[in-house]
């Protein structure tokens, strides 16, 4: 759906802000672009958007050159924003009427849409009485309204109540089981490995890796096991190797013997694992 070869962007005479990138997304999937901010996330967003030009590299959308696409490539794409950018004088509802106006095809319908947000009860507000979170979600429903192909994203679940921001991240796995494809920046690593089927981490503008959340944990965890259990009324802790687990005599005691509180393998988090890759945190 997506392909970037050697993709290199610079604004003005600056250091380029991405430099050299090579990926590709298949139809279908959520890939998360990783990164602190500056690392150069929303630089390729916008270029995939076609909000910037000017840049090396080649880069394909739906088996088509991205500089040959024109006005029609956005019917075919959603954007949700980070930042609110509805006309704050209107009513939600009456923003999504005037947005869906832009398509030529078929769109969901605007109460559908807040409705599945959890705006529906809002739907005759002006904008301007919104919070950030309530515009978050209107930024979300009007970037469906096409039933887009391509679904960019930026940061979608910031500024959200765990519930909406629950909400939000089962409206994107929807979208995902639908068929479209998902291009999401973040650097909540919470986000990321619930959602992504693939991820790519973002370093000042260069790719450090790309991978499975749970296979890039695996392959910079460590192969044991801590087990916590209870021994003279106090909680303990003790830590077996994986290879050879069923043969570990210590641990077959243990078990048998000792109440066992919990099991944990030794993977690492996903945000350990960039700062292990990368060398830098997210902040």
């Amino acid at each position: 759906m997506i392909s970037v070869d050697g993709l290199t962007f610079a604004y003005g005479s600056t250091p380029p802000a991405v430099h050299d990138l090579s990926f590709s997304i298949p139809a279908g999937e959520i890939f998360g672009f990783l990164g602190p901010s500056g690392a150069g996330k929303s630089t390729t967003q916008k270029i995939l958007m076609r909000l910037l030009k000017g840049y090396r590299g080649r880069v394909t959308v739906m088996k088509r050159p991205l500089d040959e696409w024109r006005e029609d490539y956005f019917e075919k794409i959603g954007v949700c924003f980070e930042l609110p950018s509805n006309y704050r004088k209107l009513s939600a509802l009456e923003n999504l009427q005037f947005f869906s106006q832009f398509f030529s095809g078929p769109t969901v319908a605007p109460q559908t849409l807040l409705d599945r947000v959890g705006l529906g009860g809002d739907a005759h507000k002006r904008v301007e009485k919104f919070s950030k979170g309530m515009q978050i979600r209107l930024n979300l429903a009007r970037a469906l309204l096409n039933q887009p192909a391509i679904l960019f994203l930026d940061e979608p679940t910031a500024g959200l109540d765990p519930a909406n921001a629950r909400n939000v991240r089962d409206i994107i796995l929807e979208q995902r089981n639908r068929g479209a494809t998902v291009f999401l920046t973040t650097h909540d690593m919470t986000v990321a490995n619930e959602l992504c089927d693939r991820v790519g981490f973002l370093v000042d503008g260069r790719l450090a890796a790309v991978g499975a959340p749970e296979a890039l944990r695996l392959q910079h965890g460590r192969r044991a096991l801590s087990v916590r259990y209870t021994a003279d009324g106090a909680s303990q802790v003790e830590e077996f190797p994986l290879d050879g687990l069923g043969e570990n005599q210590p641990f077959q005691e243990l078990i048998r013997t000792r109440h066992i509180e919990t099991l944990h393998t030794q993977e690492p988090s996903l945000e350990n694992v960039f700062i292990k890759v990368t060398g830098k945190g997210l902040a």
